[in-house]
């Protein structure tokens, strides 16, 4: 199955795109939120991907954040939802706040999603609430957004033995005080970051 997909963006629309990987282009579902963080395009972009399969489809959905690909695989459990539903209620909802309504059975939020009825809503709690993490699912490790290069960077310094919350941070201060350019000086850089 294919889990994580790193290519270059072809196309891009509010529900779908396509990412071209070694001369393949794969057309994915997304969601709204991951729509508006995508870069543009040209640009290479990394999706976390949940494959579906069914008799008459093999269908793609990917999301900037393992959060996000998380809350979608377990909304799918749910009796009545597929994917596309799924789709639909992460793109109705931010994934935070949605963890918060179904924790605390607040049905009436969760109605105002467009495609949720109120007997979907109490499944989605009953059947949720006590399997999704008590952490706001927002606050996902910034990795997803970061550009090819800086996750290169990250892994590299990760695989010298450096604690990868440590080398974010550093990542995060050299690139926030414009120090990019090629590999080799962001890698400098951040190690120079980490030594002090």
């Amino acid at each position: 199955m294919i889990a994580h997909l790193r290519g270059r963006l072809l196309a891009k629309h509010p529900n779908q795109v396509v990412v071209e990987t070694t001369g393949v282009g794969y057309d994915v579902t997304i969601t709204i939120p991951t729509f508006s963080d995508l870069p543009s395009l040209g640009s290479e972009v990394a999706l976390h991907i949940h494959t579906h399969v069914r008799e008459d489809q093999i269908a793609l959905y990917g999301f900037l954040r393992p959060a996000e690909k998380q809350l979608f695989e377990k909304l799918i459990t749910v009796s009545g939802i597929g994917p596309k539903l799924a789709i639909t209620i992460l793109s109705g909802m931010p994934a935070d706040e949605m963890v918060g309504a179904i924790r605390g059975n607040d049905i009436a939020r969760l109605t105002r999603i467009p495609g949720i009825g109120k007997k979907t809503a109490e499944r989605m709690v009953l059947e949720l609430r006590d399997k999704l993490p008590p952490v706001q699912i927002g606050e996902a490790p910034a990795a997803p957004t970061m550009t090819a290069m800086e996750e290169d960077v990250l892994s590299a310094l990760v695989n010298l033995g450096y604690q990868r919350p440590a080398a974010e941070r550093a990542l995060a201060s050299i690139t926030k005080n414009g120090k990019d350019g090629s590999f080799e000086a962001m890698f400098r850089n951040a190690l120079a970051a980490l030594a002090k």
